[in-house]
């Protein structure tokens, strides 16, 4: 195993380890996407035509994120790629673009004083290159790990490119951020569905690729996370449970019940409710939960922190348990 990448000073408080930023050259998104590119429309971005409620500067401009970040409360924000800039598609000059996002990303997390950290994108059509990528993330100190689509094609976590990439992940100590693609159905083509309805359910399949797909009894050592609170996916572990038990080709690839092993994945808080808060903590445990904003979305919180503190979440926890999936420290912060 490589060693591990240097761990650099962070300032204390509530780690948001879920908020993305993209710099404003890179709006044109990954050569191939099947996505129009991000555009500046009078101060407020759209994609193509539709606009998406947030102001340019407060996805593309550090200064405005960090001002965001004093306000929130936080001592440290994780910033990754909005899902419209993964690249999903295996075109020739992928790689040129995940190269400018992660420079750009390591130059801004390096300039931020300790208040942000860094999460790259990786080609996911190219496991070579997908290395190398990483390997050089690792070198950075100021970029933790990687964020990643849910799926890619017909594949998730336990088999193609996500799984080769997740395997080099935990190979060289890099965290893993899972983040939905909010794919476009037919039946969600209204009252944005797509989000409210396709991301859980996004999220939920690929908390079941690595559950029944036996890919923490590969890779134990694996740190990976699933946003928006897991999605749909604390509320299907009984019915995951029942099917492992009950027919051969369900269990077939995993020696562990998922109700077990879900304990071993990392999550944020984002539920938007405290019943669903309390279901991912009655399934999930608590040790492995995380803040999360979503910053700048919609569907996003401006203060994270307040929901978890809220049902009993102690900050002292929530900050320690950033700082293990970050591994910046394998206790977590050393300040009282």
């Amino acid at each position: 195993m490589s060693a591990a990448p240097q761990a650099p000073t962070v300032t204390p408080g509530l780690v948001d380890v879920h908020a993305h930023w993209l710099p404003e050259e890179l709006f044109g998104l990954p050569p191939g996407s099947p996505l129009p590119a991000m555009r500046d429309h009078e101060g407020e971005l759209h994609l193509g035509d539709l606009p998406l409620s947030i102001e340019v500067s407060a996805m593309s401009d550090p200064a405005r994120v960090l001002a965001d970040t004093e306000a929130a409360g936080l001592g440290c924000r994780v910033l990754s790629a909005p899902p419209f800039a993964f690249p999903v598609v295996g075109d020739p000059g992928v790689e040129k673009y995940v190269g400018r996002f992660n420079e750009a990303l390591t130059r801004t997390c390096r300039d931020s004083g300790g208040r942000l950290l860094g999460l790259g994108l990786v080609s996911l059509h190219d496991a070579d290159e997908a290395r190398t990528q990483m390997t050089d993330l690792a070198a950075s100190g100021v970029v933790r790990g990687i964020a990643v689509p849910p799926l890619v094609g017909a594949t998730s976590f336990d088999d193609g490119p996500l799984l080769d990439v997740v395997r080099v992940a935990a190979e060289l100590d890099l965290a893993v951020l899972v983040h939905p693609m909010q794919l476009p159905r037919p039946e969600w083509g209204s009252h944005y569905l797509a989000n409210l309805v396709g991301n859980p359910v996004e999220t939920a399949t690929a908390v079941a690729s690595v559950l029944l797909g036996g890919v923490l009894e590969e890779l134990p050592g694996l740190r990976i996370c699933f946003v928006h609170g897991g999605g749909c996916a604390p509320a299907l572990v009984g019915r995951w449970r029942h099917g492992w038990q009950e027919r051969a080709d369900v269990r077939a690839a995993s020696t562990r019940p998922p109700h077990e092993t879900i304990r071993d994945l990392w999550f944020d808080t984002l539920t938007h409710d405290p019943a669903a808060l309390r279901l991912l903590r009655d399934n999930a445990g608590d040790e492995r939960l995380m803040v999360g904003s979503d910053y700048p979305f919609d569907m996003g919180v401006p203060r994270p922190q307040d929901l978890p503190l809220a049902e009993g979440l102690a900050a002292v926890d929530l900050e320690r348990h950033a700082h293990r999936f970050l591994a910046l420290s394998p206790e977590g912060p050393d300040h009282d």
